[in-house]
């Protein structure tokens, strides 16, 4: 216990009677850990880093983000990017078109809606969709989404982004549903009581009220979400194909870059040379994007927040 040491002329001072040595372990094992995610940031960088130089030195950053043909693996060899991002980003907005109305719609249900037993049974039951592998998600893509588009009439190729996005959007729900809905449960009930006593409906105090005052959590899962859609692999490495080209076209094959560095890694190219080395190129592009987003999360968040006493 700390005991107070008063002098005269002095404020009174707390001291403690003895080194807390559980404390300081703890601290110290807390600060490894920050540690170690730190060090697996700075290990990844270094590690993307030389092959990525190696790979630059032979090919120009204007060739590799200007030109619109990628096939690093076929003479003559072409590096430009551009069909790979175009592919990401394609798939990418899919899943976000529908994860983030679908998931924002689940977070206002479950936090102005649904009743407590209610929301006890959905939300764990919701959530079951995160603990799914993403690799079953792609075989659901390939061998039951697209026959289904085909039945309605859409017609798609065996190997499509359209497909491929909307499972990857469903995938995501629990991403932005949990999210969003933890950080509408936060809002402080006295804003509600507010609302409700002008006259207010509940959508209006769930949209006018809880939603704004949310508005920070919820674009932090809209981020997370962003950023997982851009990073997943085995989705797209299943269901959206391996033909690398620049369209808008949904109901075509396309490649990304996580399929690319997949596809790539897992076969018989050689160490060392410059079609190995394009993998690291490819995926030091993805880490920035990755890293640019993040950072646009946080200054989002930090300037949207809202703090209550």
């Amino acid at each position: 216990m700390a005991t107070p040491e008063v002098t005269s002329g002095a404020r009174p001072r707390l001291r403690a009677e003895g080194r807390r040595w559980g404390e300081d372990a703890i601290k110290g094992v807390l600060a490894l850990c920050a540690l170690v995610s730190v060090l697996t940031t700075a290990g990844i960088v270094i590690a993307l880093l030389e092959p990525a130089i190696e790979f630059f030195r032979f090919v120009s950053l204007r060739e590799f983000f200007t030109t619109t043909r990628w096939a690093p693996l076929f003479e003559p060899a072409s590096f430009g990017v551009l069909p790979l991002l175009n592919g990401t980003f394609l798939v990418t907005a899919i899943a976000v078109a529908v994860c983030m109305p679908f998931g924002l719609g689940a977070a206002i249900y479950l936090s102005e809606y649904a009743r407590p037993r209610v929301r006890k049974t959905l939300k764990p039951a919701f959530e079951v969709l995160a603990g799914i592998p993403t690799v079953v998600f792609g075989f659901f893509a390939l061998t039951f989404v697209t026959p289904l588009l085909r039945s309605i009439g859409i017609e798609v190729e065996i190997f499509n982004a359209l497909s491929a996005g909307l499972v990857m959007g469903v995938m995501l729900l629990p991403t932005v549903a949990s999210l969003s809905e933890d950080a509408m449960t936060a809002v402080p009930q006295s804003l509600r009581d507010g609302a409700y006593a002008l006259g207010s409906s509940r959508l209006q105090v769930s949209t006018r009220i809880v939603v704004p005052a949310a508005i920070s959590g919820i674009v932090a899962s809209y981020v997370l979400a962003i950023s997982r859609a851009v990073g997943e692999t085995m989705i797209v490495l299943i269901a959206a194909g391996q033909l690398a080209r620049v369209t808008f076209d949904p109901q075509l094959a396309i490649q990304t870059m996580t399929a690319f560095i997949a596809a790539t890694g897992t076969g018989d190219v050689p160490r060392g040379t410059v079609d190995y080395n394009t993998i690291f190129a490819v995926g030091l592009t993805l880490f920035v994007i990755t890293f640019a987003m993040n950072m646009v999360s946080i200054r989002l968040v930090r300037r949207y927040r809202e703090v209550y006493e």
